[in-house]
This record gives structure tokens, sequence and C-alpha cells, in this order.
């Protein structure tokens, strides 16, 4: 079985909900765009890995001293997340069962320990893996007036991180499926579900945090200043 490792950030995201002059991608966190320090974090955990980074066509932000990678190629990005993805899996020269890291750019606080134990269970289970964390808070069903209906029972619901990963063929068979039965795939694991595969759920972190909205930038410099006064302990 092949041992080669492929991370794939899409990255050609406008991040329009941050109301900032550029995609939320290129914002700064201490003086760094976030894709830089997500970047930086994958490669703590693998820098034997070949990355596949997907940018809008017209992007005028992104600079190549961002990326930490030897091997690395650039590839378009596509008008949604899925399409992204499926451009990655197009341009790489990858066996069927080379493994595929699909990671958000918006997450630069995920740790290297999740990393690599997402990996190792990727690599084990025949359905792939992906970091997720337990619903810990009430969860409430919202009526069409935006209204408390009823209260979800939450055992057994989690809370879909990334990264994700998967075998080659099987990620590349599972969104061509799902695009053919018009499925809204927000994650990987949605379409590997849909081939009737179960992913593991490996527990991770709460501070992996995606930055969404302006303030998620305060917070996720909070985090990484943290998690780098911890590493020197």
């Amino acid at each position: 079985m092949s041992d080669r490792l492929w991370m794939v950030v899409p990255a050609a995201g406008q991040g329009r909900r941050m109301g900032a002059d550029r995609p939320k991608q290129y914002l700064e966190i201490e003086g760094r765009p976030v894709l830089a320090h997500t970047l930086k974090r994958l490669h703590a955990a693998y820098p034997e890995a070949r990355l596949v980074l997907c940018l809008d066509a017209d992007d005028r932000f992104f600079d190549p001293r961002f990326v930490p990678f030897e091997h690395w190629q650039r590839v378009d990005g596509g008008r949604e997340r899925v399409d992204s993805v499926q451009n990655a899996l197009n341009a790489i020269d990858a066996e069927d069962d080379d493994l595929v890291i699909v990671h958000d750019v918006a997450r630069p606080c995920v740790s290297v320990e999740d990393l690599r134990a997402l990996v190792d269970n990727a690599r084990i289970h025949p359905g792939g893996a992906l970091l997720a964390m337990p619903v810990a808070d009430t969860m409430k069903r919202e009526t069409e007036a935006g209204r408390s209906a009823h209260t979800e029972p939450r055992d057994g619901l989690w809370h879909a991180l990334t990264p994700q990963g998967f075998r080659f063929a099987l990620l590349k068979r599972a969104l061509i499926h799902a695009q053919e039965l018009g499925m809204a795939v927000t994650d990987e694991a949605s379409a590997i579900e849909a081939q009737g595969l179960s992913p593991k759920l490996v527990s991770a972190r709460r501070d992996n945090l995606k930055i969404t909205h302006p303030d998620d930038l305060a917070l996720a410099a909070a985090i990484l200043s943290l998690q780098a006064g911890n590493s020197k302990e």
C-alpha cells in the first residue's frame, strides 16, 4: 500500500462575512496571514507531505513565501469548496491508495498532535477519518419564526472539524457520486457516508477554531500564543 500523503487546502473563498478588504485567509495574526499560520502548522506535523493549494485564479494576495512545503502545487479553486477539492484531485498524480488530507485554510490552530492522530486513523480505517468533537451544549430545533421548538438529544452528536482524510480513489469516487446525486457536500465525510461507509470520528481539541467572524481573529491569536507558550514548557 502506498505511503504517500497529500495535503489539500481549499483557499479560494472570499470570506465576505468578515467585511474586510481581502479574503479571510489573508487577514493577519501577529503580522502573518492566516494562510501562512495554517500551512506552518500542517508542515510541522508532516513536512514530507505534498501540498495542493487551491486558490482563486485572480488571487492577488498570495505570496509563494507563505508555503513551507518542499513539494507543493497551486491549482485553481472552484465556486464551492467541493469544487476546489475535486480540482485538486484531478490535478495530482496520485495512486489509488495514497492518503489525501483536506483541511480548512481558516483553521490555523489545529494541533500537531491532532493532525498526527487523524492521519494515523485515516490510514487504518477503510472509510477514512475526520477530526471531530462531541457536542457539549444543549441543542435546540428552531421554528420558522426563529423560536425554540424543542430540545434535540445530543447523545451521539459530534461537531465535524478538519482535517478529514481518505484514500485517493475512495474520495474521488465519492465526490463524483455525490455530484451525480445532486448532494450538497458540506464536508468530505458526507460524501463518504453516501457511499455506505462510516468514517472514524477522531476526538479533537476544542481550540481547533474556524475563523469565520471578525472577532475570531483575536481569539485565534490568543489560542496560537497559548499553544506556543505551552510548547516551550
